[in-house]
């Protein structure tokens, strides 16, 4: 078997996925899956060693995310994505890696073990050994659930694996399985030492064995067809099938039907017979004189030459008793030359048998071919074309015969679709290559999402902010036009009420003026008049009109003796009594009356 030796840009894209396993570990988002609602704390997130020990003790064929949903626990995200990497790289290993349903099953239950390590190592997880092994396993595309020896010895070498695997989930460690992986691969080359020997000897055991039974069938086809419906002495039929036959058959092992004792051997097979039925031989007579008296020495200079060696007396005996017979005209006794087919079997296609074109046959060998469906499906290893038969030799791929086939009947199956090539196998490297590459695609554009979801959100934060600072500021200026119109408002109205009291005022003094311009008109002469103290010490002082003084609008006033003389213009005297600095005498219960309400209603007017 061939070994798997890893190329270099298959260490270089092994590297290169290395760094995107833990990108997609930690980034990646799958809908439908248990993750936690937060961040969780370590001392919060589940161990699922436990529970992925049993799930591979029991050898379950089961997703690692379904048996993590099955359960009501707390799972890191770092798990869950642990548990949908390992599954998906299995998942497409049982599409893709060409293996035997069986064994690809088995091998996928490594899921629990990878999801397990990937949540603690991450791209460690696919050591080098572990894949090498993975990829090793090409080696067994041929394999079939056929429950032979050899079937059972890989099922039993995957027992192994079981017992590894569960040790490294007790141990902690990825040592056991790596041991495993190490001890596979030594015993491979053993193996494949054993399988080059066994498959030389198959090939010159299987070749010989072709070559006899090429002799054989082309004997058994030419005396068949010479046999078939003929009636001749049984000493002629006993002598063609015991010891003719063998002679063919060495001919056409010594150099093929186009050899001289081939045909020499042929053309004596035709003699015999037509000297030992008479309906052939009796129509000429001077021929069966002729062919009698050379056919002996004929057929003992042939046996001769095949075999080396006289032929036995006894085994011609009986010949040349018929031959005397017919030579003198008597028939003899006879007898049907092949009473029944299982008598004597032969096949007279293969006297007019045409191998397969090397070009043909060429691509086709070398290859796997699968028969059957599901349960029923058995692989086949076209391990050589027989050329001296048009016989496809089938094996186990390892140097075991699995059975012979007719060129004719395999194009015929192939034909019809019941036997089909097996698909090209995808290693596990190149799976676990292009599975890593999808995800950190879906991943990245994750991300981008990711980013531009938050971006347009700090967007829409900052549109929003400005457009809350827009309505505060808008709120602000209406706030502030509405006080500063409160303002002016006040204003204005402080200025109306101002005015209206000035107004007011100057309304009051006119009445107080044209009051007191009328009690100033009421005073006649003698009429007496009040002044007010200058000081709190002085005494109000009385005063009566002496003369009033039209032209120039003076009054003068005395006091009761007719002495201190005081005079007034009309102007002082109106101011005065406004003032409340002088009161006229006389009227002045009806002037302070009406001085009253002025004041009260200067009063009602300010508040």
């Amino acid at each position: 078997m061939s070994q798997n030796r890893q190329k270099p840009r298959d260490i270089a894209a092994r590297k290169a996925v290395s760094g995107k396993i833990g990108q997609v570990l930690d980034g990646i988002r799958v809908p439908d899956l248990p993750y936690p609602a937060g961040k969780l704390s370590p001392e919060s997130v589940s161990d699922w060693r436990p529970l992925l020990l049993s799930c591979w003790t029991e050898q379950r064929d089961e997703r690692v995310t379904r048996v993590i949903r099955s359960v009501d626990l707390d799972w890191s995200a770092r798990q869950v994505n642990a548990a949908y990497i390992a599954d998906r790289i299995m998942d497409v290993f049982l599409k893709t890696s060409g293996l035997h349903q069986e064994l690809a099953r088995r091998i996928a239950r490594l899921r629990f073990y990878l999801a397990w390590r990937m949540n603690l190592e991450g791209p460690k997880a696919f050591s080098d050994t572990l894949i090498e092994w993975l990829d090793s396993l090409h080696e067994y595309r041929g394999w079939s659930h056929s429950g032979g020896r050899s079937a059972k010895g890989l099922l039993d070498q995957l027992d192994a694996l079981v017992v590894a695997v569960s040790d490294s989930f007790k141990a902690g460690g990825s040592e056991p399985v790596d041991d495993f992986c190490r001890q596979w691969r030594e015993d491979a080359v053993k193996r494949n030492a054993q399988v080059i020997k066994l498959r030389e000897r198959l090939q010159a055991t299987e070749q010989g064995a072709a070559r006899q039974r090429r002799s054989d069938q082309t004997a058994r086809a030419l005396i068949g067809r010479a046999l078939q419906g003929r009636s001749l002495p049984p000493s002629v039929t006993r002598f063609i099938l015991e010891h003719w036959h063998g002679l063919l058959k060495q001919s056409v092992w010594d150099a093929g039907v186009e050899g001289e004792a081939f045909r020499h051997g042929s053309k004596l097979l035709e003699w015999l017979v037509w000297i030992g039925d008479p309906s052939l031989s009796d129509q000429d007579r001077d021929r069966l004189y002729h062919v009698g008296e050379q056919i002996g020495d004929r057929i003992l200079d042939v046996w001769n030459r095949v075999f080396g060696k006289p032929l036995p007396a006894q085994s011609f005996a009986g010949i040349e008793e018929v031959m005397m017979t017919r030579l003198r005209g008597e028939t003899p006794e006879l007898a049907e030359a092949i009473p029944n087919p299982e008598a004597f079997s032969w096949d007279g296609s293969w006297l007019h048998f045409s191998p397969p074109e090397a070009s043909v046959a060429s691509e086709a060998e070398g290859q796997w071919y699968v028969e059957g469906e599901g349960a029923r499906e058995h692989r086949r290893y076209f391990f050589t074309l027989l050329t001296d038969t048009s016989e496809i030799l089938w094996t186990n791929g390892a140097g075991v015969k699995l059975g012979l086939q007719p060129w004719q009947a395999f194009e015929a199956a192939c034909a019809e679709g019941s036997i089909r090539p097996l698909p090209t196998l995808t290693p596990f490297g190149q799976v676990l290559v292009e599975t890593v590459d999808l995800l950190a695609t879906v991943c990245n554009k994750q991300r981008r999402q990711r980013e531009k979801a938050a971006q347009e959100a700090r967007e829409r934060a900052e549109v929003l902010r400005r457009e809350r600072e827009a309505v505060e500021q808008d709120r602000k200026e209406q706030a502030a036009a509405r006080e500063d119109e409160l303002k002016h408002q006040q204003q204005e109205a402080e200025q109306q009420r101002l005015a209206d009291e000035q107004a007011e005022a100057e309304r009051l003094e006119r009445e107080k003026v044209l009051l007191a311009q009328k009690q100033l008109d009421g005073i006649k002469l003698g009429g007496w008049i009040v002044l007010s103290p200058e000081t709190s010490a002085d005494e109000p002082r009385r005063l009566k009109l002496a003369v009033r003084i039209s032209a120039s609008h003076k009054l003068v006033f005395v006091d009761r003796l007719g002495l201190n003389r005081r005079q007034f213009t009309e102007g002082e005297l109106v101011e005065g009594i406004v003032d409340g600095r002088i009161r006229v005498l006389g009227s002045s219960a009806e002037f302070d009356d009406t001085l009253s309400r002025v004041v009260g209603r200067i009063r009602v007017g300010r508040n």
